[in-house]
């Protein structure tokens, strides 16, 4: 029977680094991995660290032509941009040594999902990855090489038929789902901000895949401001019908925790209580419907001490079988450590106090309310195509 989680690690995935005033500051993977470690987390016998080597090209080219990872490392060497390949804008500063630190990102996750291919352990996790907004011959939006794209591509390289990819990030997860919009062996689902208020301005409903691939993609797009019970209310109208027809073989998840309310860059309005409780859902839902075979990752996250630490460190001690009680006391270590890295005062417990209840839409629909108007669009886009009938 193989262990819990498999936590593919190395220090050098900090290394993934877009500069100092960057969004995506690498000390929010530290101090989770730090808080992760001051309650307990990593020392839990059911986890398994495994040191990641950078993706070699061959994987790389699974979802990026090659002319993209010979530019990404021309300008990791000599600093400049190169705007047709969207490097060097303001979301995708060149940095030193930009393809390494991207290949690792990649090659952390294609050993997570590797972990849980072969048997050696049921969950797989990179929480340093997620970069799902990668296109095919662009960075985008933070996001240099598309690792969730690149291990699913792996996996169905491997053998795998059917696999489901749930995004939980603020942002739409454009980039993976362009990756497999046409292919009917990958469900992507990703709940997100509106874009008509937020970046990267894809993922209507109307947006259900092309070709053979119409209607394994699912999007569900979320008024702003929209708070706890109405996401939570959203995630179970539309994930658990739709993963219990597909029954993928492999369930894989991006967690950005940018829907949090503190947020900088979002407009969502999510407790850290809610958050946990998506990945209850999804930990459960990988466990009902594909044999425990669980990838997930972290993702987006820009509120790097109130919100990013704790909410990850849930995940994990969600997938080591071993989650942390929410009234639980944040180490005081771990605090002095925040505040140093900082100079923010770091939370007091790992809650937010909020209850995290929603209503389910079996108990009626109100056509006139904008997240259960989402709803609505988004399952007669899609449940159809399922065998599923869409919530009336």
């Amino acid at each position: 029977m193989p262990g819990p989680l498999a936590l593919a690690w190395d220090d050098r995935l900090i290394g993934y680094d877009f500069g100092p005033g960057h969004p995506l500051a690498p000390v929010r993977v530290e101090l989770t991995m730090a808080l992760a470690r001051e309650l307990g987390v990593l020392s839990l016998p059911s986890v398994t660290v495994i040191e990641p080597a950078p993706a070699e090209p061959r994987e790389l080219e699974l979802v990026h032509d090659r002319e993209y990872i010979d530019a990404v490392r021309q300008a990791g060497r000599d600093g400049r941009g190169n705007l047709r390949y969207g490097l060097g804008t303001p979301d995708n500063p060149v940095f030193t040594g930009m393809h390494e630190a991207s290949a690792l990102v990649a090659g952390a996750t294609l050993a997570a999902a590797r972990a849980v291919w072969h048997a050696e352990a049921r969950h797989g996790v990179n929480i340093a990855g997620g970069l799902h907004h990668a296109m095919r011959r662009s960075a985008s939006g933070f996001c240099v090489y598309n690792d969730p794209a690149i291990a699913i591509s792996a996996l169905l390289d491997a053998g795998a038929q059917r696999i489901a990819y749930v995004d939980v990030d603020v942002h739409h997860g454009d980039g993976v789902q362009a990756a497999f919009y046409h292919d009917p062996r990958v469900l992507t689902i990703s709940l997100h901000e509106h874009p008509a208020t937020l970046f990267p301005g894809t993922g209507l409903a109307s947006e259900a895949g092309a070709g053979e691939g119409r209607g394994y993609a699912v999007n569900l797009p979320l008024p702003a401001f929209t708070g706890d019970a109405g996401w939570l209310r959203a995630f179970d109208a539309v994930v658990p019908p739709l993963l219990r027809a597909f029954r993928p073989e492999v369930l894989v998840s991006q967690h950005g925790c940018d829907s949090h309310r503190l947020d900088p860059l979002a407009h969502l309005a999510l407790s850290v209580d809610a958050q946990r409780r998506a990945a209850v859902m999804i930990h459960d839902l990988a466990h009902e419907v594909a044999g425990g075979r669980w990838l997930l990752t972290g993702g987006g996250g820009y509120e790097l001490v109130q919100v990013v630490p704790r909410t990850w460190t849930h995940l994990l001690a969600i997938a080591a079988g071993e989650p942390v009680d929410p009234a639980r006391a944040v180490p005081e270590p771990w605090r002095a450590l925040a505040a140093e890295r900082t100079g923010e005062d770091a939370p007091a417990t790992m809650t937010d106090g909020q209850a995290a209840d929603f209503i389910p839409v079996s108990a009626g629909l109100d056509p006139a309310d904008p997240v259960d108007a989402s709803i609505v669009n988004t399952c007669r886009a899609t449940f159809p195509w399922h065998g599923l009938r869409p919530p009336m």
